[in-house]
């Protein structure tokens, strides 16, 4: 590969990301950690993995723009290509000590809501690297990965979140929640929705659904699940869940079990 080539950036500027964060795991003082709103909070670990990975990212590219979940867009209203990160994956884990977090860094075509071509999800402390282009697979520390090929829910190991930072929804996400739980096998709620969606793409769930996502919780992602051979939509079946934020991911055959499944419960995307 070339040396500037984007998925190698991407690769170094998530790996030296989570050195700074495995930096701070486990010592994280009480002043380290603010509340930025309802059950939502931030670290100095995220500040200073998000500064990390816009040095690298942008030092590389000096023409891209870049999205961070800390810091918001570098310039607004642009078609430049764009990196889109989430410098911490999972920060309540991270502050708890539960040990299931991620770097997470997406690049667009084109602008913040240009085709996500490049995903790169990477684990410290289970030292897992996620990564994908489009048009050359995914592949899961050098294995190539491939979403499951199930025909419909039964026997199915569902990865799921918890609307906790938009209660409104709860009614209609338990209502889901509910429906889902009766027919899968199992249904998982970890914290980290890149790490949900990369396993998704790596056959570990079978299938993701949440609501409420941001464009930092999904750009990688989506970009493995698509890569390993799965879809990623909202949940009506279209493309909306890159502004709305509700996602629907798995196999072609799963993601249309649970489309139909949405529908039985009359959950579409005007309700949420």
């Amino acid at each position: 590969m070339k040396t500037n080539a984007p998925l190698d950036v991407a690769i170094e500027a998530a790996r030296r990301a989570g050195e700074v964060l495995l930096s701070y795991y486990g010592s994280l003082d009480p002043g380290d950690v603010e509340q930025k709103g309802r059950n939502d909070v931030v670290s100095r670990a995220d500040k200073e993995s998000e500064a990390l990975c816009r040095e690298i990212l942008l030092g590389a590219f000096p023409g891209d723009v870049f999205l961070g979940e800390e810091t918001g867009p570098s310039e607004r209203g642009t078609t430049k290509p764009a990196w889109i990160v989430d410098p911490l994956d999972g920060t309540a884990n991270f502050v708890r000590g539960f040990p299931h977090w991620a770097v997470s860094i997406g690049r667009t075509t084109g602008g913040f809501d240009g085709e996500l071509t490049h995903g790169v999800v990477w684990d410290p402390l289970k030292k897992d690297l996620f990564v994908a282009e489009k048009g050359a697979g995914a592949f899961r520390n050098g294995t190539r990965l491939a979403v499951t090929r199930r025909d419909g829910l039964p026997g199915t190991a569902m990865a799921t979140g918890f609307p906790f930072r938009h209660p409104a929804k709860i009614d209609a996400y338990l209502k889901l929640f509910r429906a889902v739980f009766l027919e899968v096998q199992s249904l998982r709620r970890a914290g980290s929705a890149a790490l949900d969606l990369a396993y998704v793409a790596g056959g570990v769930f079978d299938g993701f659904f949440e609501f409420g996502l941001s464009p930092w919780d999904t750009a990688a992602g989506a970009v493995l699940v698509a890569e390993a051979g799965g879809l990623v939509t909202d949940f009506d079946g279209g493309a909306r869940w890159r502004d709305r934020g509700n996602v629907l991911a798995a196999g072609e055959k799963t993601h249309a079990a649970l489309r139909a499944l949405v529908k039985t419960q009359g959950v579409t995307e005007e309700d949420l």
